[in-house]
């Protein structure tokens, strides 16, 4: 693994980039941002919102929400500049109870909120397919989120859909994505997290019938063309600031965890669902970093940081085998998807790159008394 030089973020995770100082793009995305005209883009996105307010009588605008600070802050931002917003929420399988109440913050706020759920025995299947065949528990939910706010937009023929930043300004990505303010199919296809698997893949491998899965079908051409819509990135019309947002919602009463929350720096993200803490540990022995070393790196890279604190504060908080999520034990968590924490372990160690962790002389792998994995290293050293 090779690190930034900047940042902590190693090569290993998908779609970085390194210059020939050995800066990822994510920090040359964040240098480039700051010689961005952003009045001339605000300028853009008030032309847009022109053509979105003809009737605002009714919803002109929809914000994909889960209750979080983000969104939060977007629902906040999108009444400051006139728009009448309704929230979509794709319900997801194991919502927590600071989740349930940022949701109700939100309707008690004023803000019209829908959430919309697939049967929770057709997500459960989901989540257990996703994590034994891709690595990835959150599927589900990653798919949803694009495809239920757009398909309830041309239901109720809403013109707009605001999304909040674009995660390959953030955390880096191919050249092209860099400038991209708006998400389509193609979007949703490369970076929405599919991971290869797809709903036509569910129907003919696993028996589910189409209406079951309909919940997760993108739109197809023939129905977009029937009344047009923009879904469009707010992160790319403004500057966008993860911990400004979360001081913005803060104030309107977001909550977030009152505890040190297992693998994160941050105490205010992906607070919502118990399942996140499996999905950022599968996303640790995929790739050696959690979500922690992206919350450190944003850090970082705003001065809020030093390098060399922000390694020391990763090598001690992500990576532990995930015992319990927000005070959820593993085996709670585990039981909403019929797993057994024994068959857990196995696709764990299906997953783990064996480059990035130490391994006995017969390849397998090492770990602690806890059961954690033991990193080769965390810098380039």
């Amino acid at each position: 693994m090779k690190y930034c030089k900047n940042c902590i973020i190693p090569d290993t995770r998908p779609d970085q980039i390194f210059d020939n100082n050995g800066v990822c793009n994510a920090c040359l995305s964040f240098l480039r941002n700051k010689k961005i005209d952003w009045k001339k883009r605000a300028n853009e996105f008030t032309e847009i919102l022109k053509e979105t307010k003809v009737n605002d009588e009714k919803w002109n605008c929809v914000i994909p929400s889960s209750g979080g600070k983000d969104s939060t802050y977007q629902a906040i931002r999108a009444k400051e500049l006139g728009l009448n917003p309704v929230l979509v929420t794709a319900t997801t399988c194991d919502l927590s109870n600071v989740g349930k109440k940022n949701i109700q913050n939100l309707k008690d706020k004023g803000f019209d909120t829908v959430e919309i759920s697939n049967s929770g025995l057709i997500r459960s299947k989901l989540n257990k397919i996703g994590l034994e065949l891709i690595g990835d528990i959150a599927w589900p939910e990653h798919v949803s989120i694009f495809t239920l706010p757009i398909k309830f937009a041309l239901k109720f023929r809403i013109p707009l859909i605001l999304y909040g930043e674009n995660p390959q300004i953030e955390y880096g990505g191919p050249q092209k994505s860099l400038n991209n303010s708006v998400l389509d199919r193609s979007w949703l296809e490369e970076f929405g997290g599919l991971i290869g698997l797809r709903v036509n893949d569910l129907i003919e491998n696993y028996g589910f019938s189409k209406s079951e899965l309909e919940i997760y079908n993108y739109p197809t051409k023939e129905e977009l063309s029937e009344f047009k819509i923009k879904s469009i990135f707010l992160g790319y019309y403004e500057n966008w600031d993860s911990i400004r947002n979360y001081k913005v919602a803060e104030k309107k009463g977001f909550l977030k965890y009152d505890k040190p929350l297992e693998g994160c720096y941050f105490d205010f993200e992906k607070i919502d669902n118990y399942q996140h803490g499996l999905h950022d540990y599968f996303k640790f022995i995929k790739f050696g970093f959690g979500r922690a070393s992206d919350q450190l790196s944003y850090s970082v890279r705003r001065g809020l940081i030093s390098r060399k604190e922000a390694i020391k504060k990763a090598g001690k908080l992500e990576g532990k085998y995930p015992n319990s999520y927000m005070g959820k034990k593993l085996k709670d968590i585990l039981s909403k998807i019929d797993m057994t924490e024994n068959d857990f372990k196995k696709i764990c160690d299906k997953f783990t790159n064996k480059k990035i962790f130490k391994c006995d002389q017969k390849g397998d792998l090492l770990k602690d008394e806890y059961g954690n994995l033991i990193k080769k290293n965390y810098d380039n050293n």
